[in-house]
């Protein structure tokens, strides 16, 4: 039978993968009849995702795959740059001959599936594979914690990029994934870890700009849908 781990993390697979939007309402139900299970396995599993951040419970509403502020994106952002560039400083003197060699060569395969991913039709695959490359990364270097942190927290960006219609290309993306690796291969540590700090502020960049149109969308809306002054 399917457990309460497994249900959440097929739920934040599918958020990275962008098949589950921002304000998507998630039915107990529903989810008890896909996963063959009782909705009280479902209910803990969702409140394990609320606990993560996830989703949110609405009174008399039922769950929902909850919809990030921008100031919340900025933290996750914040997130990453701190622990993804710390875990490459990190592994400096640490991670090279034998163990260099098959991380890279992971890595690289990783890269191939984006770029297959990316040529073909499938975009939840091309989505999922972009953001798990992060935590493949961290896999690589020895953290199975912190890859667990970042599974988390890189899905809280890709649910951020859904909401505000980020405009980052997934081919630049992949480039700057594949410089990341061979800095790594070349033993670069350091600036493995600026160029991915660099990326991710990319990824954060083009998300500012979107933001901002949705942000200036939404007041001519209001501006639009203001009452009229009365003439007297």
């Amino acid at each position: 039978m399917v457990s309460q781990t497994e249900i959440a993390q097929r739920v934040v697979e599918s958020i990275l993968a962008q098949k589950l939007a921002p304000g998507e309402r998630l039915g107990e139900q529903e989810l008890a009849d896909l996963f063959g299970v009782s909705r009280t396995l479902v209910r803990e599993a969702l409140m394990q995702l609320q606990a993560r951040g996830f989703v949110e419970v609405r009174t008399r509403k039922g769950w929902y795959v909850v919809e990030p502020s921008i100031d919340e994106a900025r933290d996750a952002f914040a997130a990453r740059r701190a622990v993804e560039s710390g875990l490459l400083r990190q592994a400096e003197g640490q991670f090279e001959g034998r163990p260099l060699q098959t991380a890279v060569r992971r890595l690289r395969q990783h890269i191939h599936d984006e770029q297959q991913a990316i040529d073909g039709a499938d975009p939840a695959t091309r989505a999922f594979l972009l953001a798990d490359f992060h935590v493949c990364l961290a896999e690589c270097l020895g953290h199975k914690l912190l890859s667990d942190m970042l599974r988390d927290l890189t899905a809280r960006t890709t649910l951020v990029a859904s909401l505000y219609q980020s405009t980052h290309d997934a081919r630049q993306s992949c480039a700057d994934h594949e410089q990341i690796v061979s800095a790594i291969e070349q033993g670069k540590l350091e600036r493995a870890a600026a160029l991915m700090m660099d990326h991710i502020g990319n990824v954060e960049d083009a998300l500012g700009q979107s933001a901002a149109e949705s942000a200036d969308a939404r007041d001519r809306l209001r501006a639009t849908l203001a009452p009229l002054r009365r003439v007297r």
